[in-house]
């Protein structure tokens, strides 16, 4: 009887053991078909297609006379009449204002106390003094009203020759700027309302704000609008390049293998590694690039994924990502 137990109690050992091996077995197995499908590089595709390829530098800058005059008299003394407007457009020697001197002033108080033909006696006799305009421009601030007294020191009227924007830019922009350069302006109290500008002057002293360096560029409008004031808020976009009609891809396709840029292209074999092209480029704005050789418009172009996996990790879904682990991101469940 215990030889009987003892072979039926060593069997069920067996049982156990080959049990737990198959589990195991199965267990191993389905961990690295996981791992495999974990592993596999997926792509998203786009197709190369021809458009037009623009490179700008954004900017904000500030309304601003190029040229900001305050007419101030020769002498102290009182405004006798004012004969322009703010917004009023004058030429250079053109009579703003006429004015009185002190003396002047007094002679004719006390002659309009002896009547009307005393007082035309003595402005006759006495001509007051005319307030010119110095330059060609538009008056955009009067400061004074008939009657009212004044100093040599006070400014009774300001004028600018034109109206210009003076946009901030960063260092590392500088130099793609020119003078005579497009430009367009985009007032923020007309937005739907582009002006065409074009780069007047570019300041040679930097100006520091937050630790960024940035220098003042002028940026003329071609035709100044009548609603355009001095301190609005404007944006600027650079021209600096324009090109019709070229071949362009997602930056994100391309990767660098050495000392060549190459997109990964379908394989004609099924289940095959993608292939990898080799390509020239030209512009770039970040998002779309200038392909110039190796594809034709039309071929379709594969992107790695990145695969994030369930904890938020980030995972690269291809060896062949350009950046490292980019591509574009897919959730792993």
């Amino acid at each position: 009887m215990k030889e009987v137990r003892g072979k039926r109690n060593g069997k069920k050992w067996w049982i156990l053991l080959l049990v737990l091996v198959v589990i195991g077995g199965g267990g191993a197995y389905y961990y690295q078909k996981k791992k495999e499908q974990a592993a596999a590089p997926t792509y998203t595709e786009t197709t190369a297609e021809r458009g037009d390829m623009q490179l700008t530098v954004l900017s904000t800058g500030t309304v601003q006379p190029q040229n900001r005059l305050e007419i101030k008299p020769p002498i102290a003394g009182r405004v006798e009449k004012v004969l322009v407007e703010e917004g009023a457009r004058v030429k250079q020697g053109q009579i703003l204002a006429w004015m009185s001197s002190n003396e002047r002033a007094a002679l004719l108080d006390a002659a309009r106390s002896r009547g009307t033909a005393e007082l035309a006696r003595w402005e006759d006799l006495y001509r007051p003094t005319p307030i010119i305009a110095p330059i060609n421009g538009m008056i955009i601030l009067k400061k004074v009203e008939p009657g009212q007294s004044f100093s040599n020191a006070d400014a009774l009227l300001v004028i600018s020759d034109r109206l210009t924007v003076k946009a901030l830019v960063d260092e590392t922009d500088l130099g793609k700027i020119k003078i005579g350069q497009e430009a367009q302006i985009v007032l923020d109290a007309y937005p739907d309302s582009p002006l065409a500008a074009v780069v007047d002057k570019i300041a040679y002293d930097s100006k520091a704000e937050n630790n960024v360096t940035t220098y003042a560029v002028d940026v003329s409008p071609k035709s100044t609008p009548e609603y355009m004031r001095s301190g609005m808020t404007a944006n600027v976009t650079f021209q600096i390049e324009n090109r019709k009609d070229v071949l362009l891809v997602d930056s994100e396709a391309l990767k660098t293998s050495g000392d060549k840029t190459v997109v990964l292209i379908k394989n004609p074999e099924a289940k095959a590694p993608p292939l990898e092209k080799e390509v020239k480029t030209g512009l770039s704005n970040g998002q779309k690039i200038e392909i110039v050789s190796g594809i034709e418009a039309g071929q379709v172009v594969l992107i790695p994924e990145m695969v994030l996996s369930p904890d938020g990790a980030k995972k690269s879904g291809s060896p062949f990502s350009p950046f490292g682990g980019g591509g574009r991101p897919r959730k792993r469940n």
